[in-house]
Parts: structure tokens; C-alpha cells; sequence
């Protein structure tokens, strides 16, 4: 019988309110069966995996939750690749680590990013230049609407920049995903970690010095989920960057010129036919810098901008820190940041 469960447990900010039920279901046809009857008795589930994306309100939800709990990892050769299929239930970090330590490339960059293989897919996981869009085959879901499982291709998932058909959908629940991995070792495109590395941008490390590297380099930004290091009780990066349009990027442009100096230079990359600007520039040119807090119950990460952290408080600390900062920047250079994580009961609006 589900027992009932306090939300907080479930996610990595420690924060969320009661939920009525929880189903731990460790096969595909738990999942898919615990969804299924859900759906039929017209309850408003909640579907959640590691819990690293998540910001639940502190009345928590009238229906019942679901955790993908399914494990399992196989490999096949594909000539030179390996095709990787792992359940959405596996830890995401522990397949990294595992498939970097055998010598196979194309996750490394994605050390260290906590939460589920499941959730990969459905907001393009990104860290150091690379996304899980690179190297994804195929994600297997339950189709909630016709209640069978279903294969999607990468091509059928529009993976754009923190972004795919799956996000911001209760239509489907992925199941297992199917990445290809090679020997053949994947530059390193990030100015940054290819610093860290003592190479230059467009060669090649093994994947696990990759792996070591990029892991040292969240630890310091408090990426990692560490007991020890309060700054890691978060959903990651808050915000994500802000892709803008030409007309968008020449507005934010000439505000950030009038509000700093016309001749300071920022951060912004071409996207497609977008611009990427940095959302931790933005922030922090904002006026909140690492630290920054508006009461003892929420503030900014000593080690990173972009990471909203919980200092014992509660969900809506958090959001009135996150509304305060989204607001300030509007203010001060009229660029809208996104939050990046799944709101559940709250929103910023």
C-alpha cells in the first residue's frame, strides 16, 4: 500500500510539502501500471525521478507521486560504438563514471550532474559545451494518452538548448534511454575546462581525466551533491541563459551599454539565429552576487550565481528570492531569465 510522504525528502533543494502517496516503482510495468491507474482515477499525479530539478510548493500536492525507480544497464558493440541503454532509473552520475572508466567517450563532459538517466533526455542535459542530444539514440516512454510504451527517436524529440517535446509535457514518462558511445575521444570545446585540462580548445583528453577535471570544477561551484557543502542543497542552475532574437540582443545591448559604460564587454554567443547571453553575468551585473540573500531563508550560492540555494528556509523564500532577482534584471537590462527547474504548486508569476 503507498505510503504517504513529505515531498522534501524527494528532491535535491529539501524543500516541498506532503503528498498523500507514494509509489517507489522499480520495473517498467510498475511505472507504467501506477501511471495508468493515476490517470484513470483522474488524479493529479506527480512523476519524479532523482528529485534534482524540482521546486514543490510548501503545501505540497492533493495527489499521488510516483518515483521511477527501474534500473538496469546493458551495452551492445556497433562497430566501433557501444550502444548504451540505461533504465530511467539509474543514477546518472554512476553511468557516467562507470562507462568513463572503461574508456568509452561522449558523456564525461556530463559529470557530476545530479539526478536521474530519465531526465536527461526531457530538458537536453548540458555542462562544459556538450548536451545528452549528441549522443542520445532513442528514449522509450509510456504514452499516457494511449497508454502503451512507445520508442521516440532522437529526431522526434525537438532537442533544442534545455529544451525537448518531452519538457513541459504530461504526455509521456521515459522509461530507458539508448545512447551511442565511442573510443575515439571528444574535443573539448570549453574555454574553461580546457584550461583546467592545460589544453586548448579542439583537443582531445581521455575521458576520464575529462571526467576528474569536470567533477573538480563543479565541486568548487558547489555542483555536486555534498552533505557537507550547504551550497549544494539546490536545483543546480536556476536560470537558464537567455537566447534573444537580433532585435532582442541589440535592445539588451544597448541597455547593458547605458546602465555599465558603452564600452564594457559582456559574454554573448551566437546560437542558430539567436544570441546566448550569460545569465550569471546578467545576475551578477544585477547587483546579486554570490551570497546574496533577501532574508536567513534562501540567498545565492557563495560559489555560484546561478545556483539558488536553501538556507534552512522554505519553497517560498525561495521563490520570492528567485522573483526578486528575475525582476531586478528585467529592471536593470530588460532581459526576462527562465527558470530552468519544473515549478510543482508555485510559479515566479
Amino acid at each position: 500500500m503507498p505510503a504517504s510522504i513529505n515531498l522534501s525528502t524527494l528532491t535535491t533543494l529539501g524543500l516541498g510539502g506532503p503528498a498523500p502517496s507514494l509509489t517507489v516503482a522499480a520495473t517498467d510495468d510498475e511505472i507504467c501500471a501506477a501511471v495508468a491507474e493515476a490517470d484513470f482515477a483522474g488524479a493529479p499525479l506527480l512523476v519524479v525521478g532523482g528529485g534534482s530539478n524540482l521546486v514543490i510548493a510548501d503545501e505540497g500536492i492533493a495527489g499521488p507521486v510516483v518515483q521511477v525507480a527501474n534500473t538496469g544497464v546493458s551495452a551492445v558493440r556497433d562497430g566501433d560504438d557501444l550502444l548504451v541503454t540505461a533504465a530511467a532509473g539509474v543514477n546518472w552520475d554512476e553511468l557516467v563514471a562507470q562507462f568513463c572508466g572503461e574508456g568509452w567517450s561522449g558523456i564525461e563532459f556530463l559529470s557530476g550532474i545530479p539526478g536521474s538517466t530519465g531526465a536527461t533526455p526531457v530538458q537536453n542535459v548540458g555542462a562544459y559545451g556538450m548536451e545528452v542530444s549528441e549522443v542520445l539514440e532513442n528514449v522509450t516512454v509510456f504514452d499516457r494518452a494511449t497508454r502503451g510504451v512507445q520508442l521516440l527517436h532522437t529526431d522526434q524529440l525537438q532537442l533544442g538548448y534545455r529544451s525537448s517535446v518531452l519538457r513541459g509535457s504530461d504526455r509521456a514518462v521515459v522509461l530507458r534511454i539508448q545512447m551511442r558511445l565511442s573510443r575515439r575521444e571528444t574535443p573539448v570545446k570549453y574555454a574553461e575546462l580546457a584550461k583546467s585540462l592545460g589544453v586548448a580548445p579542439g583537443e582531445s583528453v581521455p575521458p576520464a581525466v575529462v571526467r576528474e577535471c569536470v567533477l573538480g570544477l563543479r565541486r568548487s561551484k558547489g555542483m555536486v551533491l555534498d552533505p557537507g557543502d550547504p551550497d549544494s542543497r539546490s536545483a543546480g542552475s536556476f536560470f537558464t541563459n537567455p537566447l534573444l532574437s537580433a532585435e532582442q540582443a541589440r535592445e539588451a545591448d544597448g541597455r547593458i551599454r547605458g546602465a555599465l559604460g558603452s564600452d564594457v564587454s559582456y559574454p554573448h554567443f551566437p546560437a542558430g539565429d539567436r544570441v546566448k547571453l550569460s545569465a550569471a553575468w546578467l545576475i551578477e551585473r544585477a547587483g546579486f552576487g554570490k551570497g546574496f540573500h533577501l532574508g536567513a531563508g534562501a540567498g545565492v550560492s557563495t560559489k555560484h550565481t546561478l545556483a539558488l540555494v536553501n538556507r534552512g528556509g522554505t519553497t517560498r523564500d525561495l521563490v520570492n528570492l528567485a522573483r526578486y532577482i528575475r525582476d531586478g534584471v528585467v529592471a536593470k537590462f530588460g532581459v526576462t531569465l527562465i527558470p530552468e527547474p519544473v515549478f510543482v504548486g508555485v510559479t515566479l508569476d
